[in-house]
């Protein structure tokens, strides 16, 4: 963990270009520290005994071996966090259950490259302090995470008048397909917002809609709400629950940053305490700053029964702490253990 010292960063990517483009932007930064670069993970390797970087940023596509190849041979005994460079690529997201810490994706123009390196470096400052995850053994990833799922719920009633809103940041995309893989395929509806670029959401849903029982698909707007679906919400969009009549459905539509996001936990969780009228659970997962905590709060006011991930299973433990430390959070539970909460209190209801 990095207090008051620099953060000293090491770049690897193959591009000269690439390579010019992150040192300079990251340079300017007054507490971030490039020590060196690496022009392939041969080439880190090699270095990274030397310079002992803080943090490594890394692009996935590269000569020899890749970014997710050398995540999964080096990261294990080597616990470096890593942010990814990606362009838009499937690959990104092994890479994250590989024990990358977050990613950015590549700017596809030079009127996008001060977005990117604003983004690259906050995404470094946050890495600095993260809890670098570990893949699963190989036993258990190959057992597959549909064989994790719990049995169905059942055709009760009262689940049918349920509704879940799951929020996460850095981490999250892990952490909440470790969630996510454990519930059954007949789930009350869910609404799940990950902070993530444009293009990669559509991506993620897709994942997990493979990985896991429920159907999971990107929301669109005006999506319904019911048993057995996850939606996710959208890049850029901000998600909202809306109700009509006895029936849910989400609204996905620009606007402003909430709590410095879009899509914002703390946007979906209040239109969740404002409008619904059933009864509602929401989950705050690994991630930096506190976008989720009023919302939760708001939504335990309302009744629902919040649940925060704890300290110790979080690759940043921002803003679950912030929403146990002002009261938003019913109980805390490790990430592996969220989805037996739920199912508890969802057993209780039927």
């Amino acid at each position: 963990m990095i207090q008051g010292n620099k953060i000293r960063v090491m770049v690897v990517d193959d591009s000269v270009v690439a390579r010019t483009m992150i040192i300079s932007g990251l340079s300017v930064h007054p507490r971030i520290e490039v020590i060196g670069y690496a022009i392939n993970t041969l080439d880190a390797k090699m270095k990274i005994p030397n310079l002992k970087p803080d943090v490594i940023t890394m692009d996935v596509e590269m000569p020899g071996q890749s970014g997710l190849d050398f995540l999964r041979e080096y990261i294990p005994t080597n616990p470096i966090p890593v942010i990814l460079v990606s362009s838009l690529n499937l690959k990104v997201f092994d890479a994250l259950d590989a024990g990358a810490v977050d990613f950015v994706h590549k700017p596809e123009s030079q009127e996008k490259k001060a977005a990117f390196i604003t983004a690259l470096t906050q995404k470094v400052l946050i890495a600095s302090n993260a809890k670098v995850r570990m893949a699963a053994p190989a036993a258990a990833a190959a057992a597959g995470p549909a064989a994790m799922a719990a049995p169905p719920l059942g055709s009760s009633p009262a689940l049918n008048n349920v509704l879940i809103g799951l929020g996460a940041s850095t981490g999250g995309t892990e952490a909440t397909l470790e969630v996510m893989k454990r519930l059954p395929e007949d789930i009350p509806g869910m609404i799940i917002v990950q902070h993530m670029p444009p293009g990669f959401t559509k991506m993620y849903a897709d994942r997990l809609d493979r990985l896991c029982k429920m159907e999971v698909r990107e929301a669109k707007n005006g999506d319904e709400l019911h048993r057995g679906l996850a939606l996710v919400a959208p890049a850029d969009l901000q998600c909202r629950v809306v109700r009509i009549g006895n029936k849910y459905t989400v609204s996905c539509m620009p606007g402003e940053k909430v709590s410095g996001h879009r899509p914002s936990v703390d946007a979906m969780f209040q239109s969740m305490s404002e409008v619904v009228k059933c009864r509602m659970v929401g989950i705050i997962m690994t991630g930096m700053g506190q976008d989720g905590a009023a919302g939760l709060l708001a939504m335990r006011q309302k009744g629902a029964y919040t649940i925060g991930q704890d300290k110790e299973s979080c690759v940043v433990y921002g803003m679950p702490m912030v929403a146990k430390d002002i009261g938003a959070v019913c109980t805390q539970a490790p990430c592996d253990g969220i989805a037996n909460v739920l199912l508890r209190h969802l057993k209780t209801l039927g």
